[in-house]
């Protein structure tokens, strides 16, 4: 309610006009005891209207209506609400001028025309692509050399937990390496820091760790900070009791015996994820193909620094294998085929390392876009209490031809360039054809063979081959006509086995010019030649293309017999041995050493291209290829009955690269001994540049006591180790 002289003062400002010019005193309130202030001469104002009939507060309330006590009742109608009538604003008041008051400029009706547009903005915008800008250069700023602050970090109290190491490789201030624009950016990476700290030492078990941050100058008024990280670990906590909350297993206390977490064992974050890990992997393997891990629960107590740790586990049924079946748009093999590839037996307790070997054959297979191999529940029973489970097999084929290159150098034997196509699936299941043909300096030919992988039995691998090849070396030159058939079980980059071998038949015409020792000659002669070759091979290198360690052992044993007038027969045996030996995690020593011997027949009755040389990339580097051993009368080698071959090499990798130092050593016997006596000895140094696919190599070595007519340097290059 309004009351007394603030109600007509309020009123008076009502009904005035605030215009530039007008002094706001014109309508100051007197002050109490005074009369109205005086006022520049004009007409006097018309008084202010008196309020004639003022409501009083009984009144008011009485002619409030009546509301609900109830908040949440409707809102009642407004009856006989009528909308007021707007009442008719008041005629302007005529604000008479004050005598030395600044005159209000009349408002303007008329603006003056604007000023013509410039040609500029007609035209149109340039492209973006042609948009550049430059950088604004300020004189006397350089750009380069913008205002840092350099800073140095330390860190206290992690050490005593082992943890400053891991600290610093994840610490935001030593990812800044000591430089930061402001001491603000100091401050943001240090809290940073913080948090990484604490998120550390409770992982290893201190969950009342605390870190704190401190920066200051150092040393003092030099413009350099220091960023400390304080670390106070707190008590480490322990586990207090485990417990699993699961199915009885079979046999019983076999998720205990998986999990291998104890009580007073820390509360570790990795330690308890690799437990975790471990059941998983686990459990599948002993008949389990269907276990879930809930979500772990450890409860803390702050008192006693112990947590109790719960997990819950789903089992799901203990199981037994049952069918193979197939599903795929594009499907490569039937079951008849998988269930060669598998190795183990329908009923057999579910074991997932079963299901990977079988996953894995296929994938060596290489037929496949996709596929996949996962256990599918029946719901039948099965023996031993198991229920039944099926492997489902997803198979999409891929692109079955595949075209291959290989090139090589190396002195003495020149240029080798090898191609080949191969259709991997031509005749079903696995029936590969292949073709390879070969240009190289000193050897031309073309060869044709039919593959069948896992041919009735797992890694069991039939081929015939045929092939025609010229020759023209140093020893001999040679066309050759060879058919093969052989069975074997091999070693590949996907599928890298322990036990190999090869045996078989083949069949060799073989036109050839040798020395002839009889006649004091060169002349030319045709062999036809039957052999039986076979080899037996153990592996436990850690890689087929770059071993780094493990050894290799292998055999080889070809009864043969050649024919020219007369069948002699005769063998080629064979053995040899390669170790690998890591001294650091970047340098690996390998050996190898390579003997073999020809009983049987005397040298000059034997085909020069079925004897032993040796020299070369792939045996004594430092040599010409098949330099070494017994020459002519005309200073061509004429090969040998035995021979051995030594290396040793030193590889030093550095990411994708390395360097191998290296010695080789080896001669060839006219005799079918291999004594060890006249060695030759070659060194040199490789380059290596390491892919996916293997090593590339490039060897160069040079003879150690050389001889006239022997190589000065000798350069080898080829997708590999040496050995």
């Amino acid at each position: 309610m309004v009351k007394g002289v603030n109600a007509v003062w309020i009123a008076a400002l009502a009904g005035t006009a605030f215009l530039p010019g007008v002094a706001l005193a014109q309508i100051s309130d007197p002050k109490p005891g005074q009369g109205a202030p005086t006022s520049a001469p004009g007409p006097t104002p018309a008084p202010a209207p008196q309020d004639e009939t003022i409501v009083s507060d009984q009144e008011f309330n009485a002619a409030l209506p009546s509301l609900s006590n109830d908040p949440n009742a409707p809102l009642e109608p407004l009856e006989g609400f009528q909308t007021p009538t707007p009442t008719p604003a008041p005629p302007p008041r005529t604000v008479q001028p004050i005598p030395g008051a600044p005159t209000v400029p009349a408002e303007e009706t008329e603006f003056a025309a604007p000023p013509p547009e410039a040609p500029e903005f007609a035209q149109p915008l340039p492209a973006l692509s042609e948009f550049k800008v430059e950088p604004v250069k300020i004189e006397g700023i350089d750009d380069e050399k913008v205002a840092q602050i350099r800073y140095t970090t330390a860190v206290e109290g992690l050490d005593k937990i082992g943890l400053e190491d891991q600290f610093r490789d994840l610490s935001a201030l030593e990812e800044g390496d000591g430089k930061a624009a402001n001491a603000a950016m100091v401050a943001a990476r240090a809290r940073e820091d913080e948090h990484l700290a604490v998120r550390l030492m409770r992982s290893l078990g201190y969950y009342d760790g605390t870190a704190i941050s401190t920066i200051e100058q150092n040393p003092k008024n030099s413009g350099n900070v220091r960023a400390t990280i304080s670390a106070t670990p707190g008590p480490l906590y322990r586990l207090g009791s485990v417990s699993i909350v699961s199915d009885p297993t079979v046999p019983p206390g076999l998720l205990d015996k998986e999990l291998n977490l104890n009580p007073g064992d820390p509360i570790e974050a990795i330690r308890i994820q690799g437990a975790e890990a471990n059941l998983k992997l686990r459990l599948p393997q002993q008949g389990y193909p269907f276990i879930a891990l809930g979500d772990r629960d450890i409860l803390l107590d702050d008192q006693t620094h112990f947590g109790d740790y719960t997990l819950p586990v789903t089992l799901g049924p203990r199981s037994s294998f049952g069918e193979i079946v197939t599903q795929g748009r594009r499907p490569v093999f039937g079951v008849d085929h998988i269930n060669i590839l598998r190795r183990y037996k329908p009923g057999q307790l579910y074991d997932s390392r079963m299901v990977d070997d079988l996953r894995d054959a296929l994938i060596a297979t290489s037929l496949f876009s996709t596929v996949s191999v996962e256990p599918v529940r029946t719901n039948q029973p099965g023996p031993d209490g198991t229920e039944v489970v099926n492997l489902l097999v997803r198979q999409n084929a891929g692109r079955p031809r595949t075209l291959a290159g290989e090139a090589g150098y190396s002195t003495g034997q020149g240029i080798r360039l090898e191609g080949s196509w191969t259709h991997r699936n031509l005749f079903p299941p696995e029936g590969a054809l292949i073709g390879r043909a070969i240009l190289g300096t000193q050897e031309q030919g073309i060869a044709g063979t039919f593959r069948r992988s896992n041919a009735g039995q797992r890694d069991r691998t039939f081929q015939i081959h045929a092939e025609l090849n010229h020759q023209d070396y140093a020893a001999f030159e040679s066309y050759t006509g060879a058919l093969a058939v052989r069975w074997s079980r091999d070693s590949t980059p996907i599928w890298q086995k322990k036990w190999t071998y090869f045996y078989g038949a083949e069949v060799v015409g073989s036109n050839e010019d040798r020395w002839n020792f009889d006649t004091n000659q060169r002349d030319r002669g045709t062999w036809l030649i039957a052999a039986l070759p076979t080899l037996l091979g153990y592996d436990s290198s850690d890689n087929l293309l770059n071993p780094t360690r493990g050894f290799r052992l292998k055999g080889n044993v070809s009864p043969e017999t050649s024919v020219r007038g007369a069948a002699r027969p005769y063998a080629r045996l064979m053995v040899e041995g390669t170790a690998y030996y890591p001294v650091t995690s970047s340098i690996v020593i390998a050996g190898r050493a390579r003997v073999g011997s020809i009983p049987g027949i005397a040298r000059n009755d034997l085909p020069p291209s079925r004897r032993y040389y040796a020299g070369g990339g792939g045996s004594v580097r430092g040599f010409g290829y098949q330099e070494l051993g017994p020459r002519a009368p005309d200073g061509r080698p004429v090969g040998g009955r035995a021979f051995n071959e030594f290396a040793l090499e030193a590889r030093y990798r550095f990411g994708n690269f390395g360097i191998v130092p290296f010695v080789d050593a080896g001669q060839v016997y006219e005799g079918i001994y291999p004594t060890g006596q006249n060695l030759r000895f070659g060194a040199g140094i490789g380059g290596r540049m390491y892919t996916n696919f293997g090593p590339l190599r490039v060897d160069v070595a040079t003879p150690i006591a050389r001889k006239p007519g022997e190589s000065r340097i000798s350069l080898y290059i080829s997708i590999g180790q040496a050995f």
